[in-house]
C-alpha cells in the first residue's frame, strides 16, 4: 500500500489557507456610511435613565436634524426598540443627527471668534496694570528655526 508520494507533493493547500484573524475592540456606537455634504453627530437623548430634552431640543434649533434609520440600512440592527424617536437611529441615550457641512462651519467660525474676543480680553486686562518701570511681555507670536541659517 505505497502512495504515489509524487502526486501529493504536486497537490496545493493555498486555498485552504485561511489568514490569520486579528481581534480588534468593538466600537460602542456603529459606523454609518457617510454622506455627501453632511456632517453627522450623536445627540444625547438620555443620561443616567433619566431623558434629557432639553439638550435634544437645542440640537434640533440649532439645525440638527435626526437620521432615519430606513436611510441607513447598515445601523438596522443597533436600533432601541423602546426609542421614543421612531425610525431614528438611537444606540445607549444618544440619536443619530445630521445637518449640512456649512452650517457646522458657521458654528465653529462663530465659537472660534467667541474664544478670540475672550482671548483679547484677558490680555487687555493683563497689559492695562503695565507699568513703565517694569514692563510685562505679552507677545503670542511664535517661530521655529532649524540650524543657524545663513
Amino acid at each position: 500500500m505505497s502512495q504515489n508520494r509524487m502526486q501529493r507533493a504536486m497537490e496545493s493547500r493555498e486555498a485552504e489557507v485561511r489568514p490569520p484573524l486579528t481581534w480588534t475592540q468593538p466600537g460602542l456606537l456603529p459606523d454609518i456610511t457617510p454622506e455627501e455634504g453632511y456632517e453627522f453627530r450623536w445627540i444625547r437623548t438620555s443620561m443616567m435613565g433619566q431623558a434629557d430634552g432639553r439638550n435634544v431640543s437645542m440640537k434640533l434649533r440649532e439645525g440638527w436634524v435626526p437620521v432615519k434609520a430606513s436611510d441607513h440600512p447598515e445601523a438596522q440592527m443597533y436600533i432601541d426598540p423602546n426609542s421614543r424617536y421612531k425610525d431614528a437611529i438611537e444606540v445607549g441615550g444618544l440619536i443619530l443627527c445630521k445637518t449640512p457641512k456649512e452650517l457646522v462651519e458657521q458654528r465653529n467660525k462663530f465659537y472660534q471668534n467667541q474664544a478670540e474676543d475672550q482671548i483679547t480680553s484677558v490680555d487687555n486686562g493683563y497689559m492695562r496694570e503695565n507699568d513703565p518701570r517694569m514692563k510685562k511681555f505679552s507677545e503670542r507670536n511664535t517661530t521655529v528655526t532649524f540650524g543657524k541659517g545663513n
